[in-house]
This record gives structure tokens, C-alpha cells and sequence, in this order.
């Protein structure tokens, strides 16, 4: 209970943090526009290749697996891209008072190429997952390979949202960041740890939440409008897309606030890492405050 009402307590500080400088949020919502693109612009040819090969097949079952893969490596690429600009802001923004994006798109540009390593890494480690997910069969050593593959992809995310930090904060690629990530980790500097602050419990449950929220009132709506316009072609139509509309707000609004808590949340736990290896390597013994959201919380 402690960790869930230390979660709720860090999202209304970091959300405290964006009210004061508007440019902190804004990469969260360009890259929920942009995810968005992209995915209307992947199944085009996922369908294209459906239609002209089917699913059956080996021909087949490469070729889509292949464009699935682009597709999910775009959309990695997008979610990376503007995390790492929402972290560069909060990194501003806790160092000089103010998030600068003309700052954070230069960084950006500068980490292009690791970003894209590290979206590469997390497209193979999706695409291991699925395999072993898809794989119909049973016995002792598939089952070890869904576990395995579960858990790898569990310990990549967390890894992933603590490596971005490095990547950005410090100018390192994937390689030198994941390094540094492992060094820190085993000289306990991450202080603290997910289980201690609830955040991925908190915003979970905010999505779920708001999904259950949108779904009533987009069904509701479009029930009422329905009952209004009549149950003819027109009708229906309007009643579906409007009520998928209301629904579809409500997701998006969820996407905001967990991308932005979360790579809120992994920013400071770095910044507050990498403060304290500085105040070791020069021997100070005191410890070190963690970043001001972090800190209110911890008390």
C-alpha cells in the first residue's frame, strides 16, 4: 500500500513539474500523434501482403512477419525519440529550471543512431516473445522458452527506460549506457527500486481506469445517438465511429500519463544515481537528495 501511495505521489509531482513548463508534456503527446501515423501507415502494407499472399504458408508467414517487425521497430523508433526528448527536458528542468526544446531536439539528433540501436534491440526481444508465444506446442523446454523469453522482455523494458536516461543524460551508445546502467546497479546506486515507488501500479491502474470510463460513455453516447438517428445505415455509423471517438480520447489521455510518469519517474532515479557515483567518487559520505519530485516523495 506504502508503494502504491508513494506511485500516486511522484505522478502528481511530476505532473506538478509539466503544469509549471508546458514543454515537458509536449513530446508525450507528439509521440502518441506520431505512434498513431505510423501504425495507420504499417498495416497498409500488412494488408496489401494478406491480400496477395494470405497467411498460410511459409512465403507468407516471413513476409508478414517481416513487415510486423518494421512495424514494430517504427513504432519503437517514434516511442524513443520523444522519450528521449521528455527526458532531456526534465533533466533541464530539474538542472536549470527550464526544459529548452530547442535543446531537446539537438540532443535527439546527436543520439539519432543510438536511439535507433536501442529500438532495435527492444524490436528483437518483441519479435522473440511472439515467436514463443505463437508456438502451439507443449512440453517441458517450450515452456521454459515462454518463460524465458517473459521474463527477458520484463527485465528489457525496465532496463530499456533506465538505459534512455544514460543514452541521453550522459552521451553514451546503447552498449556504453547499458554498461553504466550495470555498473550502478551493482554499487547499489539506484536506491531505489519499482516495488519501493508504485508508479507502473499507478498508472496502470489510471489506464484501466479511464479505458473502463471511455468505454461506458463511448457505448453510452453511442447508444443515445443511436435511439436518436434511428438504427438505419447513417445511424449506426455515426452512433459507432462517435462512440469509438469518446473511447478512443480516453485511451489516448491514459498513453500521456503513463508515458510521461514513467519516463518522469526512470529520469530522476538516474539523475539521483548518477548525483550520488559523483558524491562517492569524491568522497563525500552524506547522502545524496534525490531529485526535488523524487525526494518529496520519499520524504
Amino acid at each position: 500500500m506504502q508503494s502504491f501511495s508513494r506511485g500516486w505521489s511522484f505522478l502528481q509531482q511530476a505532473w506538478t513539474m509539466a503544469f509549471k513548463d508546458k514543454d515537458l508534456i509536449q513530446p508525450s503527446v507528439y509521440a502518441l500523434i506520431a505512434g498513431m501515423i505510423v501504425s495507420v501507415i504499417g498495416i497498409i502494407p500488412l494488408g496489401a501482403a494478406v491480400l496477395i499472399f494470405g497467411t498460410e504458408g511459409i512465403v507468407a508467414q516471413v513476409i508478414l512477419g517481416v513487415l510486423s517487425a518494421a512495424l514494430v521497430f517504427a513504432q519503437f523508433v517514434v516511442s524513443y525519440v520523444f522519450s528521449a526528448m521528455t527526458v532531456y527536458l526534465i533533466y533541464g528542468y530539474l538542472s536549470e529550471g527550464d526544459g529548452r526544446m530547442d535543446k531537446a531536439w539537438n540532443v535527439v539528433k546527436r543520439d539519432f543512431f543510438d536511439l535507433l540501436t536501442l529500438a532495435a534491440v527492444s524490436t528483437l526481444v518483441n519479435v522473440l516473445r511472439k515467436m514463443t508465444k505463437k508456438n502451439q506446442r507443449s512440453g517441458i523446454a517450450v515452456s521454459l522458452a515462454r518463460a524465458a523469453t517473459g521474463a527477458l522482455e520484463a527485465l528489457w523494458t525496465e532496463a530499456s527506460l533506465l538505459v534512455l536516461p544514460a543514452m541521453v543524460i550522459d552521451d553514451l551508445n546503447l552498449k556504453d549506457g547499458m554498461a553504466r546502467v550495470l555498473k550502478i546497479t551493482r554499487k547499489n546506486l539506484l536506491l531505489i527500486g519499482i516495488s519501493t515507488v508504485g508508479v507502473g501500479w499507478v498508472t496502470g491502474l489510471i489506464g484501466f481506469a479511464l479505458g473502463v470510463i471511455g468505454a461506458a460513455l463511448g457505448f453510452g453516447t453511442g447508444y443515445g445517438l443511436m435511439l436518436v438517428l434511428g438504427s438505419e445505415t447513417l445511424g449506426i455509423v455515426v452512433s459507432v465511429v462517435v462512440g469509438a471517438l469518446i473511447f478512443f480520447a480516453f485511451v489516448m489521455v491514459a498513453s500521456v500519463i503513463s508515458s510521461y510518469t514513467r519516463t518522469a519517474y526512470h529520469t530522476c532515479l538516474y539523475i539521483w544515481a548518477r548525483e550520488t557515483e559523483k558524491a562517492r567518487a569524491e568522497g563525500q559520505s552524506a547522502a545524496v537528495l534525490a531529485p526535488a519530485p523524487l525526494a518529496a516523495v520519499l520524504g
